[in-house]
């Protein structure tokens, strides 16, 4: 999926929301300088290109269930979807270790998105080993920045009380970690 087409489907989504849209917007626009920073880098993470888009979007939505945002888990089900990520490997999300609907790719990134959003974050060096052997230096940082942030979201969210939009009423949803 290309830079561009990963945009557009941003954008649809957001646009499909069903109820408690403005609920972060309604909230960060208090603080302009808040808003302008959260754009930015939103911005910066979806024109970085280097790691497949699918491998981010299953650790991204892996970190959701970590961290139990409701909004994220529903906006990154939707995502998923948008993006064409089979709803097979969403599942597999939930016990991906040894999952064979999850590439050995898949795995390790999941892998990592968990152990970072885990509290306290602690990532085992033979995985940080596995991560260096299979991705360069710049993919491994994309993959950084994105669980981080996507930590940053689900806190910020659940600290301001940001509902779910209903970006996946009536199809999978993604669902806490346990």
């Amino acid at each position: 999926m290309s830079i561009l087409e990963r945009i557009w489907v941003h954008v649809r989504v957001l646009a499909s929301a069903k109820r408690n849209r403005g609920d972060l917007a309604g909230r960060l626009v208090r603080r302009p300088q808040l808003l302008v920073a959260q754009g930015t880098y939103e911005t910066s993470l979806l024109l970085m290109g280097r790691l497949p888009a699918h491998l981010k979007t299953l650790a991204t939505a892996k970190a959701a269930m970590v961290v139990n945002c409701e909004f994220c888990l529903d906006i990154g089900a939707a995502l998923a979807r948008s993006e064409g990520v089979p709803e097979d490997k969403l599942v597999a999300l939930l016990e991906p270790d040894g999952n064979p609907a999850l590439t050995d790719d898949e795995q390790l990134v999941v892998a990592f998105a968990a152990a970072i959003s885990a509290s306290p974050a602690v990532v085992p060096d033979e995985l940080r080993a596995r991560l260096e052997a299979r991705f360069s230096g710049a993919q491994l940082t994309e993959l950084a920045a994105e669980v981080a942030w996507e930590n940053q979201r689900a806190r910020l969210n659940q600290a301001l009380g940001v509902r779910p939009a209903g970006f996946s009423d009536g199809a999978f949803c993604l669902i806490p970690q346990r």
